[in-house]
Parts: structure tokens; sequence; C-alpha cells
């Protein structure tokens, strides 16, 4: 990819998603303000806590710019935390959290249990070569409804964890935590 892929900075795992993106010779950059957003072609939504992120896209003037974008098609992967915040519906969040409804789905806050539930599991991923894909799973939320046009990627118990809707993907796990960059680099061929 050409262009320049930013990782929404504000809170969570952003400093390891900008080190993968980096590592697959991508030009990255934290992303906090709404001059920062303008300047990319790709967004990176990190895990994190979703409740404290929403509240800083609002604080920091970005979240209406970057509900803008995301109406215009802009490439975005969110994990975790993002997942909640790209869906269309956060069930067990407070009642004034906001999100994009960039991903027709429903999806449900630490729906996997707490922190002491936290899991690993085996995805097996068409859209990447090589094997499942080793997922990290951490207070992880999963979706309980899809809309007709939204693909599901991959599901754990029977819960998709992950799913694609237009130019947004959205998986409920930890992918930069992992040694394996075949979700980033599977998000990055394909918006380019």
């Amino acid at each position: 990819m050409g262009g320049k892929v930013g990782v929404l900075a504000l809170q969570g795992a952003f400093e390891r998603h900008v080190a993968v993106l980096r590592s697959l010779g991508v030009a990255a950059a934290e992303v906090r303000t709404p001059g920062q957003l303008d300047d990319v072609d790709a967004l990176v939504l990190p895990g994190g806590e979703s409740t404290t992120m929403s509240m800083l896209l609002e604080s920091s003037g970005l979240f209406d710019p970057l509900a803008d974008r995301l109406a215009d098609g802009l490439p975005t992967l969110g994990t975790c935390a993002g997942m909640i915040l790209l869906g269309s519906e956060i069930l067990d969040g407070r009642a004034d959290q906001r999100c994009f409804g960039a991903v027709d789905i429903a999806v449900r806050r630490n729906a996997f249990g707490r922190q002491i539930d936290s899991f690993e599991a085996d995805l097996a991923l068409d859209q990447i070569d090589g094997g499942p894909f080793r997922a990290i799973f951490i207070r992880a939320p999963f979706v309980e409804r899809v809309g007709d046009d939204v693909e599901v990627l991959a599901t754990v118990d029977g819960h998709p964890v992950l799913c694609r809707q237009g130019a947004v993907t959205v998986a409920a796990f930890h992918p930069e935590l992992s040694d394996d960059h075949r979700l980033h680099d599977a998000f990055l061929r394909e918006i380019t």
C-alpha cells in the first residue's frame, strides 16, 4: 500500500498496531487530532476500553470527523474495543456511549467474560493462507446480530468474532499481540 495508515492513539493497544504495520513496510502514524485523521488513507481502531475511547473521541473532536470519513468509505480495521465502536449497536454499554454504525452488527461488550477468562483460539480464515490464525481474546466482545450485508469471516462457539462490511473489518480479538501478522497483511492487501 502506498498511502499512510493511521492508528487511533487515544487509549489502548495502539503502539503494537503501529509496530506491526511498520514491520509490514507501511507508513503508519498515530492519530489523535482531526488534522492527523485527514492525513491517512486507512485507519486502525485498537483494543482498549470502549467507553473510555468513546469519551476521548468526543473530547478530542475526532468523533464526527471520523464518522464522516467512515461514511465516505475509509478502509478501517477495528480490534476488540474498535469492533465495539464500529458496530451499529452496543449491548451492555453505557447509555451515552456512541458508536459509528460502520458495520451492521450488535456487539456485546466483555461477552466472553472478565480478564481472568481471557483465552486463545485457532481460527480458520479463508482470506489468509498458511493455516489457522492463533487469536488472543482479552475481555473480548462477540457479535449477537449480523446484518444482511455483513460477511462473517470467523466464529468461536457459534459467535461471530471476525466480520467485514465494505471497507471495514472488525475483530473481537487482538491480532497485534501475536507474532502472526497475516490479518494485518490481509487488511492491507484489501485496501491497495
